[in-house]
């Protein structure tokens, strides 16, 4: 059974293309084309599924039309419409400073130099140009800029990010 913590969210698959089983994708990490991994994964009623790509051409920077194994009609790639698309970590080198989108770090723990355990990201907002970390501690919510400037380590193995806030946004 594959894990929430196991995946990050690469994006979405819209509506189906045509009537082989082809679906329209935006995505916001293109990690699928510069990684060795001939899989992604879908989020079906709660459970996280893995399905093999068979093919796949990009329309624009944030858009793929992609063909998955076993879904060979339009009926068939009906059911994926607004499906949430996952890529597996373990195909993520643990020393690559590939730029990551700030959606991997869901499930991160997050360490202040000053404050000490600010607690985990539960969700990235980026709908507005300030990407904020959503934190969850204690059952309090703490909403954190998520600027470059501000972190200081990323330790992916322990799934932790070391950052220093400036003195007064904390409270």
């Amino acid at each position: 059974m594959i894990r929430s913590e196991e995946v990050y969210k690469i994006g979405v698959f819209n509506k189906p293309h045509g009537i082989k089983g082809e679906l329209q994708f935006t995505f916001t990490d293109d990690i699928f084309d510069r990684v060795d991994c001939d899989y992604l994964i879908c989020l079906l009623d709660g459970i996280l599924v893995p399905f093999f790509i068979e093919e796949y051409r990009f329309r624009s920077d944030t858009t793929a039309l992609m063909k998955l194994e076993g879904v060979d009609s339009d009926r068939q790639a009906r059911m994926f419409t607004n499906v949430e698309v996952f890529f597996p970590k373990k195909y993520l080198d643990e020393d690559d400073n590939e730029v990551l989108t700030w959606q991997y770090f869901i499930g991160f723990r997050v360490l202040d130099k000053q404050h000490g355990d600010l607690g985990e990201i539960t969700a990235v907002d980026d709908s507005t140009m300030n990407i904020l970390f959503c934190i969850e501690k204690d059952g309090e919510e703490l909403l954190l800029p998520a600027h470059e400037e501000f972190i200081r380590k990323i330790d992916k193995k322990k799934r932790e990010i070391l950052v220093q806030i400036p003195e007064g946004l904390l409270g």
